[in-house]
C-alpha cells in the first residue's frame, strides 16, 4: 500500500503539489490525469522518494520512504516517460539486471529476475540484443522490465503510451493488464485515457496541484474534461480484447493549451 499524507512539494515559489492526501491499495489499478502543470509527475515521483516533499509524509508498504529509500525503490517500481532516462546498459540483459545487481543479491537470483520480468514483457531470449537496436516500443518494455526485476509491489508509469506505435500500444497496455491481474497494483501517468481508462479501478483528476477528480472511472468522466482531459467518447468497462471502444476520440490533453512555460515548470 502506498499512503500520501498531506504532501506538498515546490519548486522555488511554484506549489507543484498542494496538501494531496491519498491511498494507493494493494493491487488498485490507479490512472492519474491533469492537463499540463497540475502536478502529476512530481506526486508519483514521491512514492519511492525520486521527490521529496517540503511537507507531509509518504509511505511505502508501511515504511516512511524517506527513511528507507532502498525499501520504497523496491517496493515502488519506477517507468519514466522516456525509456532513455533509465537504461544504463548496452545490452538487454545488463540493463534488466542492474536493479537486483544493486541489491546485493547472488547471480543465481538476478538471473532467474532478469528472465521473469523478459518473459514477462515478450522479450525472452533477447537479453544480448543491443539496447540502441531496439524499436521504441521494444525499449519501453525493456524499461518495464527494468522495474519488475525488482519484484515491486506498485508499479508507476509516467506517460507510457508517448511516441509508440500502436502494435507497441496494444503489447504495452496487455503487459500492464497481466500484471495488474496478477495482483501487482498499477498506477499510469497519462493524458490519452483511451487505452487505460477501461483498465483502471480508479480515476485521479489533478489541477494545480490539488485532487480534483476521486472516483469510479464511470462516474470520473464527466468530471474530467473540466480539468482539460480529454475522454473516450463512449466508455465501456474493461474486456479481454483491451480495444478502446467505436468512436473513441482522441484521449491526449492539448499540450499546446495546457502546457504553459509555467505549467511545464510546475509539473516537473
Amino acid at each position: 500500500m502506498i499512503d500520501v499524507d498531506g504532501v506538498t512539494c515546490r519548486y522555488g515559489d511554484v506549489v507543484a503539489v498542494d496538501d494531496v492526501t491519498l491511498t494507493v491499495p494493494d493491487g488498485e489499478f490507479l490512472v492519474v490525469a491533469g492537463a499540463n502543470g497540475s502536478g502529476k509527475t512530481t506526486l508519483v515521483r514521491t512514492f519511492n522518494g525520486l521527490v521529496t516533499p517540503d511537507e507531509g509524509t509518504v509511505r511505502a508498504n508501511g515504511t516512511p520512504v524517506a527513511d528507507d529509500l532502498v525499501a520504497a525503490r523496491t517496493a515502488v517500481g519506477m517507468v519514466f516517460q522516456d525509456p532513455r532516462d533509465q537504461l544504463v546498459s548496452a545490452t538487454v540483459g545488463a540493463d534488466v539486471a542492474f536493479g537486483p545487481e544493486n541489491l546485493g543479491l547472488t547471480r543465481r537470483e538476478i538471473d532467474r529476475r532478469v528472465d521473469h520480468a523478459l518473459d514477462a514483457v515478450n522479450m525472452a531470449g533477447r537479453e544480448d540484443d543491443r539496447i540502441a537496436a531496439l524499436s521504441g516500443g521494444e525499449r519501453e518494455r525493456i524499461a518495464v522490465a527494468g522495474a519488475l526485476a525488482m519484484e515491486p509491489d506498485h508499479l508507476v508509469l509516467d506517460e507510457p503510451f508517448a511516441g509508440l506505435d500502436e502494435p507497441a500500444r496494444r503489447s504495452v497496455i496487455d503487459r500492464l493488464r497481466g500484471l495488474h491481474r496478477a495482483g501487482t497494483s498499477v498506477v499510469v501517468v497519462t493524458h490519452d485515457l483511451r487505452d487505460v481508462l477501461a483498465l483502471a479501478d480508479r480515476v485521479l483528476g489533478l489541477a494545480n496541484g490539488r485532487i480534483a477528480v476521486d472516483a469510479p472511472p464511470s462516474a470520473a468522466v464527466d468530471r474530467l474534461p473540466a480539468l482539460d482531459v480529454r475522454v473516450p467518447g463512449r466508455f465501456e468497462a474493461d474486456g479481454d480484447s483491451g480495444a478502446p471502444a467505436d468512436g473513441d476520440a482522441e484521449a491526449t490533453a492539448d499540450d499546446s493549451a495546457a502546457g504553459s512555460a509555467a505549467g511545464r515548470k510546475r509539473d516537473r
